[in-house]
């Protein structure tokens, strides 16, 4: 049986800290605390993944001088810990300044307790993901994998395939789509490898005109041509021992493939205009965005140079196929541009995370690091908002937005609510029994709100 989720009640109330033991025992370990003091203890012995804070705490119950102390001590203690404040609706400057300062989330009195364990659940799932995130750069510390993020089945079976080849000196060509991260993966073969301590050298096909990439290839003598004034090695001989990496290979033109399939055959190069056969060692990883197939039936690749360079091959998913990974690396990369800028380590919010998600993402990994860098430069506050993105949401589906609008609670359930409903259908393809489980009500019930609400069932409904 596995252990329950840790949630610690920092609370003053008995009445509420009995209401929400026995609402929450059933899916977490409850620890209860009533002021400062009990409340750090148990912090740092528990370590609980979640913390409700009433703000209100002994011995000034009717401020919020100590429970934002206590906040601040709390996210100095475990900075992957999710704090939900539960406060009164009159307090709603200090709830706002608490998020400001790192909460995850706030709720207002009196509790609806289907309604926070929603809450509480995003936060549990959150707080796990970065957990994991964490792991996977202690890993990397460990070994040479420092940027390849990825829980999801098809990044597993890609790492497992880099190690497995890490192994060999046979040739890899590693096939995605642009910005996928070839480039990353190449170079953690090449260190995970026995020539991890000889050179790596890259070379980008695509980027080097065709009337030097031959010289800069397999380096020229003096004379060779007009301005060669000085012999020079190309960068086939620099990776001597070591890994060359040719990223867009079908940029290649069919004169350079046949010189460079018989370096792969017989190991030597001649320098341009020279007489002189170089013998290397030099184990060979290439890349292509498109189709290598393709290209063969165009007459523009050598059939028998894909073969020499295809002996162990590796397909990179889009990032829109990686699933939880998204967010993985969104905070990976949130986490180390916050620090290179400077600035205080920010969180995304809700809705930052539901842009996050939805987005189809064309540009890949590259894409999410140009947008989250930006994103640290624009952002104002604690928090990421999918304007600073540059992604457009939904916006009766941001819930901040009920809070802020002067609303009644009534109209902040009903976005809230209807906000789950869309998320959950989405998230579960639009299948109405897999979402109303996931939601916690049974079918008929979600197809009530459903109804209630005019929400489209189908994404060919616009929904």
């Amino acid at each position: 049986m596995n252990e329950k989720d840790k949630i610690l009640i920092i609370e003053d109330e008995e009445a509420i800290c009995t209401q929400l033991k026995w609402a929450l025992s059933k899916d977490y370990n409850v620890l209860i605390a009533h002021d400062r003091d009990s409340a750090y203890e148990k912090l740092k012995k528990e370590r609980p993944g979640v913390i409700t804070l009433d703000l209100g705490l002994p011995p000034k119950p009717h401020d919020s001088e100590v429970g934002l102390r206590l906040l601040e001590d709390i996210l100095k203690l475990d900075s992957y810990g999710k704090v939900v404040i539960i406060t009164g609706n009159t307090d709603k400057e200090n709830a706002l300044k608490a998020i400001h300062m790192g909460a995850y989330d706030f709720y207002y009195k009196p509790i609806d307790i289907d309604e926070l364990k929603v809450i509480l659940r995003r936060a549990f799932h959150i707080q796990r993901l970065e957990r994991e995130n964490l792991e996977l750069q202690k890993k990397a510390e460990q070994g040479y994998l420092e940027n390849l993020i990825g829980t999801s089945q098809k990044m597993k079976d890609v790492f497992s395939m880099a190690r497995k080849m890490a192994t060999t000196d046979f040739s890899v060509l590693i096939q995605g789509e642009s910005g996928t991260g070839k480039e990353v993966i190449a170079r953690a073969i090449h260190l995970e490898s026995p020539r991890k301590n000889n050179p790596f050298v890259v070379i980008n096909c695509g980027a080097i005109p065709e009337t030097l990439l031959e010289s800069e290839l397999f380096g020229h003598e003096k004379g060779a041509f007009t301005g060669a004034h000085i012999s020079r090695r190309g960068k086939l001989e620099l990776a001597h021992g070591g890994t060359v990496f040719l990223d867009e290979v079908a940029e290649l033109t069919l004169p350079l493939q046949v010189k460079l399939l018989r370096f792969l055959q017989e190991h030597t190069i001649e320098r341009i205009g020279g007489r002189e056969s170089i013998e290397l060692d030099v184990r060979v990883i290439t890349a292509s965005n498109i189709d290598l197939k393709e290209a063969i039936q165009k007459g523009a690749f050598r059939e028998d140079l894909y073969y020499r360079l295809n002996t162990l091959n590796i397909e990179l998913p889009p990032l829109r196929d990686r699933g939880e990974d998204i967010l993985l690396l969104s905070r990976f990369f949130l986490h180390q541009y916050s620090r290179d800028a400077g600035r205080r380590v920010m969180n995304f919010s809700e809705e930052a995370i539901d842009a996050i998600y939805h987005y189809n993402w064309p540009g890949n990994i590259r894409e999410l690091q140009n947008k989250i860098k930006r994103a640290v430069i624009l952002a104002e506050g604690h928090y990421v908002l999918p304007r600073d993105l540059g992604l457009e949401v939904d916006v009766d589906l941001i819930p901040s937005r009920t809070f802020t609008d002067g609303i009644s609670l009534r109209e902040a359930k009903e976005r809230f609510e209807k906000r789950m409903i869309v998320k959950f259908l989405k998230k579960s393809h639009y299948n109405v029994s897999q979402a109303a489980s996931e939601l916690g009500i049974s079918r008929p019930a979600l197809y009530d709100l459903i109804k209630k609400y005019n929400i489209k069932t189908g994404p060919e409904q616009g929904a």
